[in-house]
């Protein structure tokens, strides 16, 4: 059975980033956490789950904004006015 509860460490590793932007994302309510006992941080793995999904990125509604699959800017052809 999985924990409801992540260390600071086992959260940054899942979201592959630095414990201290966990810490900041705490901080700006990003993530949710909770203290345990004398100050001992914890983050809710469902709102590991939440950042994760919202992050995810729709591809057929990023379409449109000038870039291809790749993320490369697609050259556009400009008409030249004399």
């Amino acid at each position: 059975m999985e924990s409801e509860l992540l260390r600071i460490q086992e959260a940054a590793k899942v979201l592959q980033v630095s414990k201290w932007t966990i810490y900041r994302w705490i901080d700006e309510g990003r993530l949710r956490g909770t203290k345990i006992g004398q100050g001992s941080l914890r983050v809710f793995r469902a709102s590991v789950t939440e950042l994760i999904e919202k992050a995810k990125v729709d591809h057929d509604t990023s379409r449109g904004n000038g870039r291809s699959k790749s993320g490369e800017l697609r050259e556009t052809k400009r008409k030249v006015r004399s």
